[in-house]
């Protein structure tokens, strides 16, 4: 890479006066400090200079002719013209002159940042970035691991334009610059090139709403795609070119006087219809050329939304109008934003024409899109009021414009809102972009941001109002992490029943926290989960000492502090207190077996070695997925599963041990299995209501219930039978009722204790 030095001698292209061109474009567009945005063309075009020199082996490159085709610091000027019309801060327009030139390794990105800051910097940087866009639309991808790689890739890229809406003007202007410039390149390129802009980047520009880059970037990728259709529209379009111009000054003229007279301020002009939407309209209707009755199109701009109306009233009584050809997108808009009323009538000599009527600022947003409302101070893009609905909306564009590249479509402009993806985007207090797994919370958030943040959090907000720290994170939340200089981690976080907690980095940041405090600590917490965690299983027999030593731990007290510290899963630890617990099998058999009853097809559990038989679930102690497990041939009924610390399995052990059989456990749960539960609680108005919100929440099917009040203690005992796919589920669906105020205990009851 050619680091650009200060010393050197400015180098200019004679074809191109810097001066006069900066002039020319402030007479269309204001340019705060217009210095900074020439000096950066200074920049770019030394750069280019100097790689020249370097190239070719010589001391003076204005001593030969300037290379043909459009450079890096050519492109640059093209860009910046284009991103001025859209009415860009400086900062854009010195990141738009400098980007290929980073690109093309002629400047150091490190220079920039030194020279124009760290905002001119990230631009570039984000929009080099946007690559990735493009490579993993490529169906041609060689390994999972490249194409793991093109989806970190994506999601970094995602977040860096929903974050700015900057970078994808930025790479908007370069790919019009490119669809441009490839007119004499080879077939292979044009092609290449027009499909990339047409799948990618045309459906970026319409759900950012810029109508005029849309047309070109369709039109353009057209005309290389399918140059055939594209030559003959531009034919027949052209062969009645002076009618339809003279028809549409006509048709111009009788609107001004009419609306004139009606006294409705506006301004009517044609409007020139795009060859891509011409062929587009007759292959989807299946219409010939001359059966289009918008080829011939005026547009009516007005001051006021009434004044629409009012022209609307007036096109329609000088001209009968088109049935079915009308849409008010005023009254509804179109999902980018679009507004205008669109209508079609017989007008003079029987020929249809096509009408839009809008105001003066819709057809500034259908021309600029979202550049037309989001207004830059400075460099601060999050300085205005309202930052957070703006983004918002721009994060649904981003995210319908992702959904309409992956589905393969170019045209599309639709969003399936049922697709659910694998990341959210949420917001920051000052508007930034965080992006995190699904199901994650205000924790996983909390450490995004910062491990202190994540270890000082107490409460959070999204939108403005208080939620549960296990609240899951959907798109679109503009999250706040409060904080207190004494708080600290709580290890209920790291409970997975309790959703504190998605992902792995907030995790470990937890964990560690806990193992840099004191052992001690960490043993009486470890203790009590794993007291409770037995409890609410019925598994208090168990010995804990032996515990310990079936998870490879020296003593009780190192196993309570692994589950202290967050080193070892209490579920895991629940596992091994019912192996304890249980009976051993005398006998093993292996085979794969159908599905308990009323369960639909295969089951999830194993036997080996006797063919297939019916299998269904013990109601005495009714097993669920995490259970150990043993089956017990029946007479004519095929196997029943008991759990393994079943008091009915270890009566059947003593009578009959040659029909019990060793059961497993198969591959992840999926079906639901009855069980029944006990809570103790002091009786309130609004418990049962609370308790079966927690079971909604969680998705959990409650398939009886009986309750009894003691009138001496008011006491509650609630016997429950719901249904749960896996032990982790049922723990998880305990400790959160346990929490719930006035409960006492949450317990699996076992029937056959």
């Amino acid at each position: 890479m050619v680091k650009v030095r200060e010393d050197q001698p400015r180098l200019f292209d004679g074809s191109v006066d810097l001066g006069a061109w900066l002039q020319r474009l402030q007479e269309r567009v204001e340019i705060a400090d217009s210095g900074k945005l020439q000096e950066a063309c200074e920049l770019a075009r030394k750069a280019e200079l100097q790689a020249l020199q370097f190239r070719l082996g010589v001391s003076r490159a204005e001593d030969r002719d300037w290379p043909a085709g459009k450079g890096c610091f050519r492109t640059g000027l093209e860009m910046v013209e284009i991103l001025a019309d859209l009415k860009l801060d400086r900062d854009t327009l010195v990141a738009a002159v400098l980007y290929r030139a980073v690109r093309e390794n002629k400047l150091c990105l490190a220079q920039v940042e030194e020279q124009f800051g760290k905002v001119v910097a990230k631009l570039i940087k984000d929009v080099q970035g946007m690559a990735a866009i493009s490579t993993s639309h490529n169906p041609k991808r060689p390994t999972p691991n490249h194409h793991q790689g093109q989806l970190e890739k994506m999601r970094k890229m995602l977040v860096s334009i929903i974050d700015d809406v900057r970078v994808a003007l930025i790479k908007l202007a370069e790919r019009t610059c490119a669809i441009r410039a490839v007119r004499h390149a080879g077939k292979e390129k044009r092609q290449r090139v027009a499909r990339e802009v047409f799948e990618i980047y045309a459906p970026l520009a319409h759900r950012l709403g810029i109508g005029y880059i849309k047309w070109e970037l369709e039109d353009l990728s057209f005309r290389y795609l399918k140059p055939d259709d594209y030559k003959k529209i531009a034919k027949l379009l052209d062969g009645k070119r002076l009618e339809r111009q003279r028809f549409i000054a006509d048709v111009v003229e009788t609107l001004k006087t009419e609306l004139g007279e009606a006294g409705i301020a506006c301004e009517v002009n044609g409007r020139v219809k795009h060859i891509y939407s011409i062929w587009r309209k007759m292959s989807r209707k299946n219409l010939d050329f001359s059966a289009l009755y918008d080829i011939r199109a005026v547009r009516i701009l007005t001051d006021r939304v009434r004044d629409c109306y009012a022209a609307l009233g007036v096109v329609h009584s000088l001209w009968r109008h088109v049935p079915k050809e009308f849409d008010d997108y005023i009254a509804t808009p179109k999902e980018n934003g679009y507004r205008s009323l669109h209508t079609a009538v017989f007008g003079p000599e029987g020929k249809t024409v096509e009408v839009q009527i809008r105001t003066r600022d819709m057809h500034e947003e259908a021309e600029l899109g979202v550049c037309s409302h989001w207004k830059y101070k400075g460099t601060d893009v999050n300085s205005r009021s309202d930052s957070y609905e703006a983004k918002l909306s721009w994060l649904r564009q981003v995210m319908e414009w992702h959904d309409d590249i992956e589905a393969g479509d170019g045209s599309s402009e639709t969003w399936d809102p049922g697709v659910e993806p694998d990341r959210i985007y949420v917001f920051t207090k000052d508007g930034h972009v965080v992006d995190l797994p699904m199901r994650a919370t205000p924790i996983d958030f909390a450490y995004s941001i910062h491990s202190e943040v994540g270890n000082r959090c107490r409460g959070a907000k999204v939108g403005g109002r208080i939620v549960p720290l296990n609240h899951q994170l959907k798109t679109g939340d503009q999250v706040e992490i409060l904080t207190a200089a004494k708080a600290h981690p709580s290890r209920d976080w790291l409970n997975p029943e309790l959703g504190y907690v998605a992902t792995s980095r907030a995790r470990t940041k937890i964990t560690s926290w806990f193992k840099r405090q004191d052992r001690e600590g960490n043993i009486l917490e470890g203790q009590s989960q794993l007291e409770q965690a037995l409890k609410r299983q019925s598994l208090q027999a168990a010995d804990i000492n032996k515990l310990a030593q079936s998870a490879n731990f020296l003593s009780a007290e190192d196993l309570f502090a692994a589950i202290g510290g967050g080193d070892v899963k209490l579920h895991h630890v629940l596992s091994l207190a019912q192996k304890q617990l249980a009976p051993e099998p005398e006998k093993v058999f292996t085979l794969r077996t159908r599905a308990p009853q009323n369960q639909g097809s295969d089951s999830t559990i194993n036997i080996d070695g006797v063919g297939n038989l019916l299998t269904h679930m013990a109601g005495c102690c009714q097993p669920v997925h995490g259970d150990p497990i043993v089956g017990y041939i029946t007479v004519g009924r095929g196997v029943t599963i008991h759990r393994q610390d079943c008091n009915t399995a270890v009566a059947l052990n003593r009578r009959e041990p040659e029909r019990l059989i060793e059961v497993n456990w198969g591959s992840e749960p999926t079906y639901s299995y009855p069980v029944d539960v006990m809570i103790s609680a002091h009786d309130r108005p609004g418990l049962l209501r609370d308790i079966t919100v927690v079971l909604a929440n969680d998705k959990v099917n409650v398939l009886s219930m009986n309750t009894r009040v003691s009138k001496v203690d008011y006491l509650a005992s609630i016997l429950l039978t719901v249904e749960v796919p896996s032990l982790d589920n049922l723990e998880r669906i305990l400790s959160r009722v346990t929490q719930l105020p006035n409960v006492i205990d949450a317990v699996r009851h076992r029937t056959s204790d």
